[in-house]
């Protein structure tokens, strides 16, 4: 029998969500194909569609790739250009029913390379049951001088992950996600350096990492997550999915994560926290500005499909407003403006509309092909100072001349801001 594949990042909601989809819209037009659905994690889901030119080979029909890799991915020739399908027949009230800050990354070289699928820009998701504990707010205030509120500065961040860390009753003061996939600890890593002023770039428009911000960023990082007193001990083998399973399961006091997390944490049967998370602005430090990172994922379709017609005509169906919210249900993050306004949505998910709020203060990681082995020295570089005790500003000089290398010829695009 006749198939189109999918290539799925391999999440529960996603895997429901795309299936109850395939089978929504094979209903309503008759389709007698069958859709292949391949959850994949994701180094082997870029390695499948772009590494090894599944996309472009015809192996993968429809894929889930990330901004991070869509430089990448068109550069390979490996997505399709839908822009001219776009210009003769648009996704309902496309491009107005989406924020701004989800619809650029994907326009390069005058063409559009996929629609929004999942969003949910880094926050920092909260146990607000334990931070409105008027007991919890009486020992805090005698062993710190201060209220206890969420946390403006990282130093009131350690401190607070220090006064909640009881593992005793199985609750650590944070959770992070430092499992080496050459993603969860390069957006910590931006994530410091821009509450800290840094930027990524140097005047020139160059990747630059060896800088004052970024010494300050990587010697905090590698204190707090190395810190016991502080620090889900699991965190070394959490990527973003566990860390923000572990926070559902009620072992964290605070995490910084995908939006995706707090929300899955509220629609998930398993969860323990229901009812008692919130989401906020990340910390920084003083004198610098908050910062958010603008991460998001697209339904794609491979530049080799068969099924181009009928790949385009799901992905229309995939990205209607109830398909948005029905995503958004199954615990993912829908990404139209309907869905976070929705009453709905907000009633089950009281914090949804704050992910406006959130896209306000996003970043973007420079887009140029080389982006993924960067990310693969940064996530080197901080693993090597969790690990080791070489200091950050030797560590980052070393890095900063293999990204030089890596440079040389070649152009960046885009900007680092929203």
């Amino acid at each position: 029998m006749e198939k189109i594949r999918i290539a799925v990042r391999k999440f529960d909601p996603f895997e429901s969500t795309l299936q109850k989809l395939w089978d929504a819209f094979s209903l309503q037009n008759n389709i007698k194909i069958e859709a292949e659905m391949i959850p994949l994690e994701l180094h082997d889901l870029y390695e499948t569609t772009i590494s090894e030119k599944g996309l472009k080979d015809g192996k993968w029909d429809i894929a889930h790739i990330n901004t991070d890799w869509i430089f990448d991915a068109v550069n390979e020739n490996a997505v399709l250009n839908l822009f001219s399908l776009i210009g003769e027949n648009p996704p309902e009230n496309y491009p107005f029913g989406w924020h701004k800050s989800l619809l650029h990354l994907q326009k390069l070289s005058n063409g559009i390379f996929g629609l929004p699928f999942h969003d949910g820009p880094e926050c920092l998701i909260y146990r607000k049951d334990l931070f409105e504990n008027e007991t919890e707010k009486e020992n805090f205030k005698k062993q710190f001088g201060y209220e206890l509120s969420t946390p403006k500065t990282w130093q009131e961040f350690a401190e607070i992950a220090t006064f909640f860390n009881r593992p005793e009753q199985n609750l650590y003061g944070s959770v992070f996600a430092n499992y080496p996939d050459g993603h969860n600890m390069v957006f910590d890593f931006c994530l410091q350096l821009w509450t800290r002023g840094g930027s990524l770039l140097n005047k020139k428009n160059q990747i630059d990492i060896h800088n004052e911000a970024a010494i300050k960023a990587l010697d905090f990082y590698r204190k707090m997550v190395n810190d016991a007193t502080a620090v889900h001990p699991k965190s070394r083998e959490f990527g973003s999915v566990e860390a923000g399973l572990a926070f559902a399961e009620g072992q964290a006091a605070m995490a910084i994560n995908w939006f995706g997390f707090a929300s899955m944490a509220e629609v998930i049967e398993e969860s323990k926290v229901k009812g008692k998370i919130d989401i906020t602005s990340l910390p920084s430090d003083p004198g610098h500005k908050t910062a958010s990172l603008n991460v998001y994922w697209l339904y794609t379709i491979g530049s080799g499909s068969k099924h181009k017609k009928l790949a385009y005509d799901f992905l229309r169906f995939a990205t209607t407003p109830e398909s948005d919210k029905l995503l958004t249900k199954e615990g993912g993050i829908g990404c139209r403006k309907s869905t976070w306004k929705d009453e709905e949505i907000n009633t089950l998910i009281p914090f949804y509309h704050k992910l406006e709020m959130l896209h306000e203060n996003a970043f973007t990681l420079p887009q140029t092909p080389i982006w993924p082995k960067v990310a693969e020295l940064i996530d080197g570089v901080v693993l090597k100072a969790i690990e080791t005790d070489i200091s950050s500003e030797i560590l980052l000089e070393e890095t900063q001349k293999k990204i030089r290398k890596l440079s040389q010829g070649t152009t960046l695009h885009g900007s680092v801001k929203n």
